[in-house]
């Protein structure tokens, strides 16, 4: 089984399922009414000249985080899902 890595080491248009949120409470209960929950998939669209933020497609959104939350977010690389 290959280990889930974060958010943050997605390059851009690399896609990744959700595994996890981690992040505190108030953050993960924002991202969660954005769609951010397991199994959603995530596209990393752009990434900030400075490298943060970066956009991410989330179900038809583009959100923009800062790379210390994205850190927080556990992935399994798309073509690995068996969702």
């Amino acid at each position: 089984m290959v280990q889930p890595w974060n958010l943050a080491a997605l390059g851009e248009g690399e896609s990744g399922y959700v595994i996890s949120v981690s992040t505190h409470p108030a953050l993960k209960h924002r991202l969660e009414d954005l769609g951010l929950i397991p199994g959603t998939r995530v596209t990393c669209m752009a990434r900030s000249p400075a490298g943060d933020p970066c956009a991410y497609l989330i179900r038809g959104a583009l959100i923009a985080l800062r790379q210390a939350d994205a850190r927080e977010i556990a992935l399994r690389p798309a073509q690995e899902w068996r969702g």
